[in-house]
């Protein structure tokens, strides 16, 4: 084989070998779910959002109201979770009318990237996975004929 098709080779097994590297992804260490219910507190996430088991401020229910956590069909993977805190035009919220969550193309939350330190958000992921559950779901039966 000449060079070229050596290297051409090299590029392909290489490439695939680094193609399943970079499926395996990426989180950060475990946060402390008790801070980052703090975080979540100190950010004022209530204004926007909703909890169950957390009240919303006075005029808040008036606002825009997305809410976090619950039962739900699919749980939000980890990688969402903090892609929506820190790009959080990257996914809009579903269920809601555009104009409500987002303004010039943009969601309408804010973007804590400068505000929020590494630690915090770690916390906060933390405390909002520690917030979804599963919901049951009815299996299928199927028939088999013999």
């Amino acid at each position: 084989m000449n060079s070229h098709k050596i290297l051409i080779l090299f590029i392909i097994v290489f490439g695939l070998v680094g193609c399943e590297q970079a499926s395996k992804g990426f989180s950060l260490p475990i946060g402390d779910p008790a801070k980052g219910e703090e975080v979540f507190m100190s950010m004022q996430c209530l204004s926007c959002h909703e909890m169950e088991g957390y009240d919303r401020p006075e005029g808040g229910e008036d606002k825009l109201s997305v809410t976090l956590g619950g039962k739900v069909a699919t749980l939000k993977t980890y990688a969402e979770l903090v892609t929506s805190v820190i790009n959080p035009s990257h996914q809009l919220a579903e269920g809601y009318e555009l104009s409500e969550i987002q303004e010039s193309g943009e969601s309408v939350m804010p973007v804590y990237n400068n505000i929020m330190t590494v630690e915090q958000l770690i916390n906060l992921i933390t405390f909002l996975e520690s917030r979804y559950e599963l919901e049951p779901y009815t299996r299928t039966e199927y028939i088999i004929y013999r």
